[in-house]
C-alpha cells in the first residue's frame, strides 16, 4: 500500500524522489461563475503571480465567445492559501490560450476569431508590480507566408530565442475560426529574422509542447482523441510524441519521431519537464508524471482532470482545473525546467 495520501498514486519507486516525503495537494481558489483556470499557467517569480486563461464561455454582456485572462497573486508562504485574483483586459489578444514567459512579459497563443487572425501575441509586464487591470499586447506573427494559422494552442521558447508552437484545427471546429488553411502542424518562428518553418506534421490535433532540460528532445502531445465538437474516439491518438532535436545545414530539425507515452484517461494536454528530465502532462484524471524513458512514475489525481499547469518555486506546481486552482507541494528539488527554480 502506498505511503502517500490518496491524491498521489505511485506506480514506480522512482516517484519517491519526485514527490518527496510528504507531498500535499491544496485548493487555492475556486470560481464557479466560469472556468477561469484552463490554459497558460505562466508563473512570474518577480511578483509571485500567476497568469491563467479561461476556457471559452459566453461573455455576460455580449453573449459572444470569450476567454478571460486572470492575474493571480499567490500565497506569500507555503503555509498560506491566501490568493487574490484580478481579471485583466488585453484587447489585442484575440481569444488567448497557451502562454509562456518571454522577455519581460508573456507570449500568448492567440487563437483568433471568425474575423481576426490568431498567432503569437506578446504582452509586456510592468517593470514593477502594478495593480492595473489593462495590458497592451502586439501580435508578432499571424500566418505561415500569408496562409493564416488555424488556432495556435501552446508555445515554448528555445534558448536560441526561437519560438516553437502548435497549431491544431480546434478553432474551426469550435466555431471561433474560419475553415482551416493549414495542416495540423508544429512551427518554429525566429523573431530575429522573422523566418517561419513547419517543423513537424502528421498529427491529429497537436496540442502541448515542451523541451527536455538539455533541449535535445522535444515533446508534443496529440489530443486527437477529442475533437472541437466534443466528440471522442478511443481509437484516436491520446499520445505524447518525442522527437530528437538535430542540426542540419545550420538549422534545427525534429527527427526520430517516436511514441513516448499514452494517457490512459482523457488526453495529455499541457506538458512540462522538470530539471531531472521527468515529463509531466495534464490529463483527464489529473497530472501524470513519466520518467525520461517513458515509464509512468506517478499521478496527481484531481477530479475533473487538469488541462494545464506550471511549476512555481522549489517543487510547487499549480494545477488548472477549470473552476479551481490547486497547489501541489512536491520534493523541493523537483524544479521546472522552464525557469529552473
Amino acid at each position: 500500500m502506498s505511503r502517500y495520501p490518496a491524491p498521489f498514486r505511485v506506480y514506480d519507486h522512482a516517484a519517491e524522489a519526485v514527490l518527496g516525503d510528504s507531498p500535499k495537494l491544496e485548493l487555492l481558489f475556486e470560481n464557479n461563475d466560469y472556468p477561469f483556470a484552463h490554459e497558460a499557467g505562466v508563473f512570474i517569480p518577480e511578483s509571485n503571480t500567476l497568469f491563467v486563461t479561461s476556457n471559452q464561455y459566453p461573455h455576460p454582456q455580449t453573449n459572444k465567445t470569450h476567454i478571460q485572462i486572470t492575474r493571480i497573486t499567490l500565497p506569500s508562504s507555503p503555509d498560506s492559501t491566501e490568493t487574490t485574483c484580478t481579471e485583466i483586459t488585453a484587447p489585442d489578444i484575440p481569444l488567448p490560450n497557451g502562454g509562456v514567459n518571454y522577455k519581460n512579459g508573456i507570449l500568448f497563443c492567440a487563437q483568433g476569431t471568425p474575423t481576426s487572425p490568431g498567432g503569437l501575441a506578446y504582452m509586456p509586464l510592468p517593470a514593477s508590480h502594478s495593480s492595473s487591470a489593462t495590458y497592451s499586447a502586439s501580435l508578432l506573427i499571424t500566418s505561415f507566408h500569408a496562409r493564416p494559422f488555424n488556432s495556435p494552442n501552446d508555445v515554448v521558447i528555445h534558448s536560441d530565442g526561437s519560438i516553437w508552437f502548435t497549431d491544431p484545427v480546434y478553432g474551426s471546429e469550435q466555431g471561433i475560426r474560419p475553415p482551416p488553411e493549414l495542416p495540423n502542424q508544429v512551427y518554429r518562428f525566429d523573431p530575429s529574422t522573422r523566418a517561419i518553418r513547419a517543423v513537424a506534421d502528421g498529427f491529429g490535433r497537436p496540442n502541448g509542447i515542451c523541451f527536455a532540460p538539455d533541449e535535445q528532445t522535444c515533446y508534443v502531445t496529440d489530443t486527437d482523441w477529442i475533437h472541437g465538437d466534443g466528440s471522442t474516439d478511443g481509437t484516436r491518438a491520446s499520445h505524447i510524441y518525442a522527437f530528437d532535436v538535430r542540426m542540419y545545414s545550420g538549422q534545427p530539425f525534429l527527427v526520430n519521431r517516436r511514441l513516448f507515452a499514452m494517457a490512459d484517461v482523457g488526453i495529455p494536454d499541457g506538458i512540462k519537464c522538470d530539471l531531472n528530465g521527468n515529463v509531466y502532462s495534464g490529463c483527464g484524471d489529473g497530472v501524470s508524471i513519466w520518467s525520461a524513458g517513458g515509464v509512468l512514475l506517478a499521478k496527481i489525481l484531481v477530479d475533473g482532470g487538469v488541462a494545464n499547469f506550471c511549476f512555481g518555486r522549489d517543487g510547487q506546481v499549480f494545477l488548472l482545473n477549470e473552476n479551481r486552482l490547486w497547489r501541489v507541494q512536491m520534493a523541493p528539488q523537483s524544479k521546472g525546467a522552464l525557469l529552473g527554480i
